[in-house]
């Protein structure tokens, strides 16, 4: 990576204004790969001036000249999409295959149904006498995090660039080497000048700057729920909007009437995919009472079919969790949960067998969890499954129900019109019924500390306009 000690503002590689620096660690290995530079507020009061610059006039382009910028973009993308690929599997340890087909081919598919949008999203209409126009609402600060670098970049730039808004991009400092490549990608596509920014860096460094920066109309956040209550303090004293997707404990329903084998199977690998660090991975398993300890034993066998190891391995296919940090936090819970009593039928603490240095989490189911425990109720971000069970469907909605968060939930049974009935019963912002293909269509976001606002889709490009009302216009 030829500019990881750079930033990209106004159309330009440039200095940063301090030579801080942090190391970028493999988690496969525990081993510096590469350094990027640090910013602070100078970088970005920066990127924001340029950023306020380019809105002038990018503002004012038609859709037509929208779409052909995106579709270069689109087209220099899928050519580098190897690159994008590799940089994901090295920095954040996603299995190489993985991080070509969903990693970073998932920026291909967000940025393909942003420009089907586009296409014929209505800005203007009239209603009577009134014109009811969606204009863009400004420069947007953006902050993404490392579980799905690619997914959450293309999810908040391709619909700020259909919109028609200019952008500072501050990607995970964890796992920063697919966002310096989206930005050589965005000067290769020929982006104008200024439209798209990037400043590396912390939190507390970039990440607070630009939240209470007075240039920025609204942030874009997507992380953990802790950091997004920081993020909208640091916005309040502005009044700009603040659009966060955050953490999640969904919850899996199987319903009485399933193919346990196969519904518990697909449970398994769904919580596990990306080594667990999903948002919306389905973490809180609900099975019928009299069919706990069935779903158990078949949980703990599809647990102990994943082949752990290193991100580059043809074999592999869990990677290691993301940093020393993550993997500390992810055995701190596992202990909590043996401590608290659940029954541990697959994995538990340590590294699998034959593997003793990166940030490698043993493939792990409890049992018996009761709702009241912390395993239950905590986001733990890693390949770690909680079985709890319930008497009827009524106490199956008020337990997956039970928690702060409200991103997901997932039903299974073999009579879809019992799964939509139950479906219409829970207080998230997506329902997944009998294991889904995953659709770039459907608007994603959650209820309560999950977050507000939504991506994907039409459903994204509302999220960075303002609706203006001229009244008389057809008078």
């Amino acid at each position: 990576m030829n500019h990881a000690l750079q930033f990209y503002i106004d159309g330009a590689w440039v200095a940063p204004a301090t030579d801080a620096r942090l190391p970028v660690i493999d988690p496969s290995t525990e081993e510096a790969f590469a350094e990027i530079a640090l910013g602070g507020a100078a970088d970005v009061d920066r990127a924001v001036a340029a950023a306020r610059r380019a809105f002038r006039s990018y503002s004012q382009t038609t859709r037509e000249e929208r779409l052909a910028l995106m579709r270069r973009l689109h087209v220099v993308y899928k050519a580098r999409l190897p690159e994008m690929a590799e940089a994901i599997s090295r920095e954040m340890g996603a299995p190489l295959p993985f991080a070509l087909g969903s990693q970073a081919g998932i920026g291909t598919a967000h940025l393909a149904k942003m420009i089907e949008t586009l296409e014929t999203y209505v800005f203007e209409e009239m209603r009577g006498t009134t014109l009811i126009a969606r204009e863009p609402i400004g420069v947007v600060g953006m902050i993404t995090p490392w579980n799905w670098p690619m997914n959450q970049i293309m999810c908040k730039v391709a619909p700020a660039l259909a919109a028609g808004c200019t952008m500072v991009l501050k990607p995970s400092e964890i796992a920063p080497m697919s966002g310096l490549l989206f930005a050589e990608i965005c000067d290769e596509a020929g982006l104008p000048k200024g439209v798209f920014n990037l400043v590396n860096g912390d939190g507390p460094g970039v990440g607070e700057a630009m939240s209470r920066h007075p240039g920025i109309d609204m942030m874009s956040f997507t992380g953990s729920t802790r950091a997004g209550i920081l993020v909208a303090k640091g916005a309040a004293d502005t009044i700009k909007r603040v659009h966060q997707e955050l953490g999640g404990k969904s919850a899996n329903i199987l319903l009485p009437d399933v193919d346990l084998e196969t519904a518990v199977t697909k449970g398994v690998q769904g919580c596990f995919g990306n080594s667990g660090q999903s948002c919306n991975a389905p973490t809180r398993m609900f099975v019928p009472a009299d069919r706990h300890d069935e779903a158990a034993a078949i949980a703990a066998r599809a647990a102990d079919g994943f082949k752990v190891g290193p991100a580059d391995a043809t074999s592999t296919q869990l990677g290691p969790v993301v940093s020393q940090v993550q993997y500390d936090k992810i055995q701190g819970l596992i202990e909590t949960g043996i401590r608290e009593g659940a029954r541990l039928v697959a994995g538990g603490p340590g590294r699998p067998d034959g593997l003793n240095r990166g940030y490698f989490v043993r493939p792990t189911v409890f049992a018996g969890v009761t709702p009241d425990m912390t395993i239950a109720r905590e986001e733990i971000f890693g390949p770690v499954l909680s079985i709890l069970s319930y008497e009827t469907e009524d106490e199956a909605a008020e337990l997956a129900n039970d928690t702060v968060y409200g991103l997901a939930s997932y039903v299974q049974s073999a009579d879809p019109e019992r799964a939509r009935a139950f479906a219409r019963r829970m207080r998230t912002g997506n329902v997944y019924i009998n294991y889904p293909a995953w659709d770039a269509g459907a608007p994603f976001g959650g209820y309560k500390q999950s977050g507000n606002g939504r991506e994907y889709a039409e459903f994204g490009l509302d999220e960075f306009l303002e609706i203006k009302g001229v009244v008389g216009w057809g008078a």
